[in-house]
C-alpha cells in the first residue's frame, strides 16, 4: 500500500511539473507576442510621426516657394513605405486646392533614371482634379517653378483595381480599362539640381507631379498593339517619334505596376481614375510661345500652347 500511495504521490507531483512547465510556456509565449504586437504598434506609431514631420517639412518648402532639394538627414524616410505615408498626406493638405486624388502617375522608369536617383523601381505620384486639364490647352509659366513635359499614353479605369483580383500583369488588367488618350503630363522639379536627386525624397515630393492635359478619349482602342504603337511629338514644327512601349514595354504593365504598389498599401485604384503610363520622349522644359502636339497613332491627338 505504501508503493502504491508513493507513486500516487510522485504521478500527482510529475503532472503538477508538467503543468507548471506548460504554464511557463504559455506566460513565455504570451509575452513574446504581447512584446511583438509592443513593437510593431510604436514602429508604426514611430512610422507615423516620421511622415508628418516630413510632410510639414514639404509643405513649408512649396508654399515658401523653395528650390528642391532632399530630404535633411534627420528627416529622410527610412524606407518607400514611409515615403508613400507621406504622399497620402501631401494629398489631404493640398486638396483644397488642388482637388481630390483623381489619378496617378508613373515615374523614374529608366534603368539611367533610376541609377541617378538610387532606386531599384519606378515610383508613384498622385494627380488631383483640378489639374487634370483637357486638350487643347494653354500653360502659364508663371504657374509652375520650372515646367517640364512628359508625353504619355493616359488610361481611364472603368473597374476598381481591387487587391482581391492582383496580382495585375498586362494580361488581367486590360479588361479593367475604359479608355486611353494621348496626354501630357505637367512635372515641377523646383529647379532641382539633378547631380544630387534621392529617390526617396523624390517620392516624398509627390514624384512632382503637376498634372495632366488629355487628348479625346478613345474606346476602340483593344486592338492596338500597345508595345509599338507609333507616337509621334510636334513641338514648334519639328516631329520627333517612338512608340507607346517605350517607358515599361506596354503601358498596361505600367498600370499593373501602380494598381500593385497601391495593392500592397492596402489601396486600389479606382473606376474613373487616370493613370498616366509614362513617357514615350525625354522630358522637354518649354518656353513661352512653344507649340506642341501629341499624337498617339490609332488614339488621337492633344494640343498645348505655354505662355509666360
Amino acid at each position: 500500500r505504501r508503493a502504491a500511495a508513493l507513486a500516487a504521490a510522485l504521478s500527482t507531483a510529475a503532472l503538477a511539473s508538467a503543468l507548471a512547465a506548460a504554464a511557463r510556456r504559455a506566460a513565455a509565449s504570451a509575452a513574446r507576442s504581447a512584446a511583438r504586437v509592443a513593437a510593431t504598434r510604436a514602429a508604426a506609431l514611430a512610422t507615423s510621426l516620421s511622415a508628418a514631420a516630413i510632410a510639414a517639412w514639404v509643405l513649408g518648402q512649396h508654399e515658401n516657394g523653395q528650390r528642391y532639394q532632399p530630404l535633411p538627414a534627420d528627416l529622410r524616410p527610412a524606407d518607400l513605405a514611409t515615403a508613400y505615408q507621406v504622399q497620402a498626406r501631401l494629398a489631404t493638405a493640398w486638396a483644397p486646392h488642388r482637388g481630390p486624388v483623381a489619378g496617378y502617375k508613373i515615374a523614374v522608369t529608366s534603368k539611367a533614371i533610376q541609377e541617378l536617383c538610387k532606386m531599384e523601381s519606378p515610383c508613384a505620384g498622385r494627380l488631383f482634379a483640378d489639374e487634370i486639364k483637357t486638350g487643347p490647352a494653354a500653360l502659364s509659366l508663371g504657374d509652375y517653378t520650372r515646367l517640364g513635359l512628359e508625353f504619355e499614353l493616359a488610361v481611364r479605369v472603368g473597374q476598381d483595381l481591387a487587391p482581391g483580383h492582383g496580382p495585375w500583369d498586362v494580361d488581367n488588367v486590360r479588361d479593367h480599362v475604359a479608355t486611353v488618350a494621348a496626354a501630357f503630363e505637367m512635372v515641377d522639379d523646383r529647379n532641382a539640381d539633378y547631380d544630387h536627386l534621392d529617390g526617396l525624397s523624390l517620392v516624398a515630393d509627390n514624384s512632382w507631379a503637376a498634372g495632366v492635359v488629355l487628348g479625346p478619349e478613345c474606346a476602340e482602342w483593344r486592338d492596338l498593339d500597345l508595345t509599338a504603337t507609333p507616337v509621334a511629338l510636334t513641338h514648334n514644327g519639328i516631329t520627333d517619334q517612338a512608340v507607346t512601349g517605350a517607358a515599361m514595354g506596354n503601358p498596361l504593365a505600367s498600370l499593373a505596376w501602380v494598381a500593385n504598389l497601391l495593392n500592397a498599401e492596402g489601396g486600389q485604384v479606382k473606376a474613373g481614375e487616370i493613370v498616366i503610363t509614362g513617357s514615350t520622349l525625354a522630358t522637354r522644359f518649354p518656353a513661352a510661345g512653344d507649340q506642341l502636339e501629341y499624337m498617339v497613332d490609332g488614339v488621337g491627338e492633344v494640343a498645348l500652347t505655354i505662355t509666360a
